[in-house]
């Protein structure tokens, strides 16, 4: 499906043309949306697929009802780690025994953190973001604090990444959307410039797996990890998943030596020995639950395969961000709000970030929308931030998104007391 521009004289009727020569369309009835709602935080928490609630069912009710015990051999579940990583493997550009599925993103970023650090020991330094997501840094600065020898967290601005790129660089760690702009760093030419120094890369695709077609392998990356409840649509806390190259694996070793990772883990001896492949990334046991919704939940990319693949459904998303910059930028001028989104296509992920000139109102805007279904969510200190997940949303869905932030705009609506409650989750 190859990129269409936004026509100058959008409205709504060439929003539902669009919508109705969209090959994707079909799958949005794989999902629950709720009637009345415009869910714009796929980027967040993916909404439900409707398979996933009768999969739970089966595993509670039957799995472990009936087998109890003997499900680990008879249901599979000691194989799900390795099975969702190889059907994650294929919406990342990875081999099927490069990825595996287990623990949480900010678990998985310490194992590999960790180990790309001992495979350049000679080296000091973990080049990041400035403004990378918090719990990348944290972990960053969490192995620092563990007495890892010398280490040295350089945090720069995005535009200072090339020139801090130098021989002491172990590990060059980015998110490769940025959770707050949206902005995409280009993957094959930041790990490129990474290598030319010596440096290995690692690579957080929270914001890209699902999301659009990602390519480790052409890009030669050498560590990734990636959540499951996004663009994925594994459920809250889904498990995440890590990717390892295949020329790393034979000597890779991660810090978090559990039972699972070792290479025969029912012979129950004392000492550790690391699975010969990816498997040595586990750790402890696996959330069955959890990991067969994330498993049903991958079902839709099959059937997206089969009707334009991840190309398509990027290209799709940039259709829907169009559509949300134009009706933005032409219905909304007196909101006190500027995108902060890149304009150029291929420099953005699948997301439009606004941000307030009043911090105060541009929260007080993102509750009443979502007071009226319209559910994006708020980043501190003044961002507004709209997900658009190509899997169920509609550019009727993205055009009366604007036309009620528009109307709250008009109305002033967003000034009712009831928008000014800050709650634990924005």
């Amino acid at each position: 499906m190859p990129p269409v521009s936004v026509p100058q004289s959008l409205d709504r009727a060439h929003c539902e043309a669009a919508d109705q020569a969209d090959p994707f369309a079909p799958l949005r009835h794989a999902f629950q949306i709720p009637p009345g709602v415009i869910y714009l935080d796929g980027n967040s928490l993916g909404a439900l697929p409707v398979q996933v609630p009768d999969r739970l069912a089966q595993v509670a009710r039957t799995e472990w009802g009936q087998g109890l015990i003997r499900s680990w051999n008879d249901a599979g579940w000691i194989d799900l780690p390795r099975r969702v990583g190889t059907r994650i493997a294929r919406l990342i550009g990875a081999q099927d025994n490069e990825v595996i599925a287990t623990d949480s993103t900010s678990i998985n970023l310490f194992k590999l953190l960790s180990a790309a650090r001992a495979l350049r020991p000679d080296r000091s330094v973990i080049l990041t973001e400035a403004g990378n997501f918090p719990t990348d840094l944290y972990i960053a600065q969490a192995l620092a604090d563990q007495g890892t020898p010398g280490l040295e967290i350089r945090r720069v601005e995005r535009e200072a990444l090339r020139d801090a790129l130098d021989e002491s660089v172990a590990v060059v760690m980015l998110t490769q959307v940025d959770y707050r702009t949206g902005h995409k760093l280009d993957l094959a030419e930041t790990t490129a410039a990474a290598h030319r120094v010596g440096a290995l890369t690692l690579w957080d695709l929270a914001h890209s797996a699902g999301a659009f077609a990602v390519d480790l392998n052409a890009a030669q990356a050498d560590f990734a990890v990636g959540c499951g409840y996004k663009y994925l649509n594994g459920g809250p806390g889904a498990p995440a998943f890590a990717f390892v190259a295949h020329r790393h694996l034979a000597t890779v070793q991660q810090p978090l030596s559990g039972w699972l990772g070792h290479a025969a883990p029912f012979a129950f001896e004392p000492d550790y020995r690391p699975a010969d492949g990816i498997e040595r990334l586990l750790c402890g046991t696996p959330p069955i639950l959890s990991m067969s919704a994330l498993d049903t939940a991958l079902d839709v990319f099959d059937e997206a395969h089969a009707l334009g693949g991840l190309a398509g459904l990027g290209a799709k998303a940039q259709q829907l961000v169009e559509v949300f910059i134009s009706g933005f930028e032409g219905r909304c001028a007196a909101g006190g709000l500027r995108l902060i989104s890149p304009r150029d296509r291929t420099a953005r992920g699948n997301q439009v970030s606004l941000a307030a000139d009043d911090p105060a109102r541009g929260w007080a805007l993102m509750q009443a929308l979502i007071a009226r279904g319209v559910i994006g969510d708020f980043r501190a200190p003044n961002i507004l931030r709209f997900g658009f997940a190509p899997l169920y949303l509609r550019q009727v869905d993205v055009w009366d998104a604007v036309e009620h932030l528009a109307d709250l705009i008009d109305t002033r609506a967003w000034e009712d007391p009831r928008w000014q409650h800050r709650r634990a989750v924005t």
